[in-house]
């Protein structure tokens, strides 16, 4: 059972809306259900989904362990960036869900790191993502951390909570940056009508900071690299979106339409720097840009 703290610090807002707000993770219908479980409590007090906060409210929110198929390890290649007793670093290709949800239950990353680390993943997590201390979207490539064990795990989790990784992506984005570099400081929630997707205009948004500088201009695109200082739900792609530069091919925050032939958006993790768990070490993994990625570089280079 997990269990989540929040303070209200503000008046008079329903209670299933200020969690819809402040975990994005889940929608509205399953905190109504956690509310008409008695599992989310104002002081020692289970309250109802009509409920308005206090400034002062103290909520507390149980959230169960979701009930999913057994989770079967599937001899899924994976593309290795470094490996020991106690990490696993991968390059994650376009396409692949990072731990299995409604719709995806094979195919995943974690199916894959069942299959290649045995019985050596960190149970933190639980049976549905094992191992996973981060992910990435589906359409999102690149670097990503597995764990091997619970002390491993903790470490990573802590650092990553402490803001001691380093996380910076590359991506290709619509227009022509004006500044060569600049900061994104903008909170990140769950939109207000649209539940599949982020917005900087939630009311209840968490403190979300993307630095960006520019790599190489093409006139109407810009190839960037992001240095996540948070690690929101959609956090890059949201905030150049809210900049006017959203990520090409992204069909979610960008125009609908791309002249260019891609599956999702051009956003790849690039490099990932960690303290080591045991050895105390700093390592930094550099996961080189997919094909798809380079060949769209080339092409807008000789346009």
């Amino acid at each position: 059972m997990e269990e989540l703290y929040f303070t209200a610090g503000s008046a008079g807002v329903r209670i299933d809306k200020f969690l819809a707000e402040a975990i994005p993770d889940l929608s509205r219908s399953h905190i109504q259900k956690l509310i008409a479980a008695d599992l989310v409590t104002v002081g020692d007090k289970a309250v109802k989904a009509n409920y308005k906060t206090a400034v002062s409210d103290e909520i507390k929110v149980q959230i169960p362990e979701p009930e999913i198929p057994d989770i079967q390890p599937e001899n899924i290649p994976l593309d290795i960036l470094f490996e020991d007793s106690d990490i696993l670093i991968v390059n994650k290709p376009k396409g692949m869900v990072v731990h299995p949800a409604p719709g995806h239950y094979s195919g995943t990353l974690v199916n894959a790191v069942m299959y290649h680390c045995r019985d050596n993943l960190s149970g933190i997590n639980g049976i549905a993502r094992p191992g996973i201390v981060h992910r990435i979207d589906m359409d999102t490539t690149g670097s990503l951390l597995i764990c091997k064990n619970d002390a491993a795990h903790q470490s990573l989790a802590e650092q990553l909570k402490e803001h001691h990784i380093t996380r910076k992506y590359h991506a290709i984005v619509q227009g022509n940056l004006k500044e060569d570099d600049g900061t994104v400081n903008a909170p990140i929630g769950r939109h207000p009508t649209d539940r599949k997707k982020m917005s900087t205009r939630a009311p209840h948004g968490r403190s979300a900071v993307t630095h960006y500088k520019v790599l190489e201009r093409f006139g109407d695109y810009t190839y960037i690299e992001c240095e996540l200082e948070t690690g929101r739900t959609h956090q890059i792609r949201v905030h150049m979106a809210s900049i006017g530069h959203p990520i090409v091919g992204d069909a979610v925050y960008g125009t609908a339409k791309c002249p260019f032939k891609l599956q999702g958006q051009t956003l790849h993790a690039k490099v990932l720097g960690i303290i080591h768990p045991v050895t105390g070490e700093y390592m930094e993994f550099d996961a080189p840009l997919p094909e798809y990625f380079l060949q769209l570089l080339n092409k807008l280079r000789h346009r």
